[in-house]
């Protein structure tokens, strides 16, 4: 497979993994089992699992001049991510995402976003050649919404297909977000806060999904966990099932199937084909503890999903 040209916009962070028997109740103290530090932020999992992929990725980020942003510049590096558009500042921390999984592979997460919100439109737009060169941008909403609506909008004027992940979950975003996304791809809860409508059948996904498509964008990839993605157009509603596995963490699990996706979008499959190797991809990550460590490379794949 050739190699695929993406450019991420997004956040960095430090994931604190604390792996305990349940999660624990508001005001509860609970004994972990034992703790995991890795790199995270959704934008960078998400460029680090296209570029495991032997995808041609540029990050789009800022970071805290401390240590964690050292090694998370190492990192980005040792996978082959174009940095040049990786920043730094002095007036915040590297963000942070303290995270808890229980004994069934589900998490909570807190994110502090620190020198991620210091990302500014100037850097946006100094990154415009690195966007009009790739086949896919890739956004989520860890980072300012003016700055990721800046993004966006480049890759409108430049003819470059677009991604949105809207997560963390948000309530409400501008009407834009919705324009400017040719691919609009959240999970159920982010589903449920951004239309207001429960989302546990299938029935009340494609419903769901039909809102956010008349909000403006041109394809919604609803992903649910393990019963796979919905993929609705204005068309257009297909399912796309994934075999059962044995999860043992799920954090990060929803950017590697962005990540991937993006990967296989940018290598010229089609849509329902690149949702169908996303979501074996994400199922290979919940095997694993940690984010980016139990991203797959292409080396350990079968040929007949990475071809």
């Amino acid at each position: 497979m050739e190699s695929s040209k993406i450019c991420v916009v997004g956040a960095c962070n430090l994931d604190l993994i604390s792996y305990v028997p349940r999660l624990p109740s508001m005001g509860e103290t609970l004994h972990g089992d034992r703790f995991h530090m890795g790199f995270g932020g959704k934008g960078a999992n998400q460029a680090v699992m296209a570029a495991k992929l032997g995808g041609d990725v540029t990050m789009v980020t800022k970071l805290g001049q401390d240590v964690f942003g050292e090694n998370t510049l190492k990192n980005f590096k040792s996978w082959g991510v174009d940095t040049q558009h990786v920043h730094f500042t002095d007036q915040a921390f590297s963000g942070v995402a303290p995270i808890a999984v229980d004994k069934d592979g589900h998490n909570s997460i807190i994110i502090v976003t620190g020198a991620n919100d210091h990302l500014t439109g100037e850097e946006i737009e100094a990154a415009r050649p690195a966007i009009a060169a790739s086949s896919i941008l890739v956004c989520q909403l860890e980072i300012p919404l003016d700055i990721n609506l800046a993004a966006l909008r480049i890759a409108r004027e430049e003819g470059v297909k677009t991604i949105l992940n809207p997560a963390p979950a948000l309530s409400e975003i501008p009407e834009e977000f919705y324009q400017l996304s040719d691919i609009f791809c959240p999970n159920e809860t982010e589903t449920e806060l951004l239309t207001g409508m429960f989302v546990q059948s299938p029935a009340e996904a494609e419903k769901a999904a039909k809102v956010l498509i008349e909000r403006g964008t041109a394809s919604v990839i609803l992903t649910l966990g393990e019963r796979g993605s919905l993929l609705v157009t204005g068309a257009t509603t297909e399912h796309v099932p994934v075999a059962p596995v044995k999860a043992l963490d799920t954090t990060g699990a929803g950017d590697a199937f962005v990540g991937s996706l993006a990967f296989f979008l940018a290598a010229g499959k089609s849509l329902p084909d690149s949702i169908k190797r996303a979501n074996r991809i994400a199922a290979i990550s919940v095997q694993s503890s940690g984010t980016q460590t139990s991203f797959p490379e292409a080396k350990d794949l079968p040929s007949d999903l990475i071809k």
